[in-house]
Formats: C-alpha cells, sequence, structure tokens
C-alpha cells in the first residue's frame, strides 16, 4: 500500500510542470483555430517522449535491481535513500532563483508543436525527480512487464492531466477564464524556481518515509 501511494503522489507532484501548463495556455490564448490539433500534438509528443525515457530506466533498473538484489534490500541501502532524502529536502530551500522563459512555437505547422514538445522534454527531464522517483519503485514491483508499461503510460497520462483540464474548461467558459489565463501564464514564464524547490522538498520526504519504514534504528 504504501508503494501505491507514494507512487500516486510522484505523479501528482508531475502535474505541477510549469513548461506543460504555461505552453498549453500559450496555445489556448493564441490559436482558435486550430487549437486541439496544435496542443495534441503538443501534448501527444511530450507524453511519448517520457514514455519512452520512463521505459529506458525502468529496464536500467531493471537490471541493476536485478544484479544487486540483496543489497537494495540491505539496512545500508536504506540509509542511503534516507540520506538522499534528507539533502533533497534541505536542498529545496536553496534553489537558486531563476528566469525561466517558455518554449513558444515559432510557426502555426505541426512541425513547430513537436520542437516545442521536445524542448519541453529536455528543460524538464533532467529535474524530473518525481519521475525518477517512481520508475524506481515500479522498477521494483513483482507485476508482469505489460503492467508496468500500463503503469508509465498512466503516469504520463497523470502527468498532462492539468493541461488537458484547462483545455476543458477554457472550451466552455473562455470569457470567464481569459484575464486568469492571462495572468497565469505571465507568472509562469517569468520563474519557475519555486515550483522545483516544492518538488524537491516532497520528494524528499517522501523518500525519507519509504526508507525509514524498512530501516531497523539500534538504541544502545
Amino acid at each position: 500500500m504504501a508503494l501505491w501511494m507514494s507512487l500516486g503522489g510522484f505523479a501528482l507532484l508531475d502535474t505541477l510542470s510549469p513548461t506543460i501548463i504555461g505552453v498549453t495556455i500559450y496555445l489556448i490564448l493564441a490559436d482558435r483555430n486550430n487549437r486541439i490539433v496544435r496542443l495534441g500534438a503538443y501534448l501527444l509528443t511530450v507524453v511519448i517522449l517520457y514514455f519512452l525515457l520512463g521505459v529506458m530506466l525502468m529496464f536500467g533498473f531493471d537490471y541493476i535491481v536485478g544484479a544487486f538484489a540483496s543489497f537494495f534490500q540491505s539496512q545500508f541501502f536504506r540509509w542511503v535513500l534516507f540520506i538522499i532524502g534528507v539533502g533533497l529536502f534541505i536542498g529545496s530551500y536553496y534553489v537558486p532563483a531563476k528566469k525561466n522563459a517558455l518554449p513558444t512555437p515559432q510557426t502555426q505547422g505541426l512541425l513547430s508543436m513537436v520542437l516545442v514538445g521536445i524542448m519541453t522534454f529536455f528543460m524538464e527531464a533532467g529535474t524530473a525527480f518525481p519521475y525518477f522517483a517512481a520508475i524506481g519503485l515500479v522498477a521494483t514491483m513483482d507485476i508482469s512487464l505489460l503492467y508496468r508499461l500500463l503503469i508509465i503510460a498512466a503516469y504520463n497520462l497523470i502527468m498532462i492531466a492539468p493541461a488537458l483540464l484547462l483545455f476543458a474548461g477554457y472550451s466552455f467558459m473562455g470569457k470567464y477564464m481569459h484575464t486568469a489565463l492571462v495572468k497565469l501564464r505571465d507568472k509562469l514564464s517569468t520563474s519557475t524556481h519555486s515550483t522545483l524547490s516544492w518538488m524537491m522538498c516532497i520528494v524528499g520526504v517522501i523518500i525519507v518515509l519509504y526508507a525509514i519504514d524498512g530501516l531497523t534504528i539500534t538504541i544502545p
């Protein structure tokens, strides 16, 4: 149960991607005629790239776990996880502030949207702490490959759920949401360090709790 709760927590954290939400808002506000097609091309590109990354990471974790199974069940490894979690938690308070220009399409074509999706992937994949942790958990599950792939696919669909909800909401209540979306877009395009900080903090806490669950602490 704790494993599934941790996985769900990581998936919810990844819904806070400022770049995906920011680009989605940009497309919603900028294009009325081809909004569905262009947004669909963008989100599909992001999902496919993250899915492929997840599959590669999972097979890598599988090999490592299989080769060092006893190590990953040891108290030493639990302590390593605990230290990493504490490190992420403390480090979250020292994330430097930085400006972050959202990637935007240069033309109206679908190729431009695919390129923006690729840019989003490379901008965020390196700091996708929840995703890395989630794939590590999936690799430890005693389930078939098919179920693992389905979990990774579901995880990525959850990740883009806010973008889909924003699109659906704007489609039905555009005139009521327009001003709020403009303000949110401007805010997301100026700074994203606070989002990264929160992600590091929460991922650190989850890892610490997961590590403590299997630690044996001897009090002299």
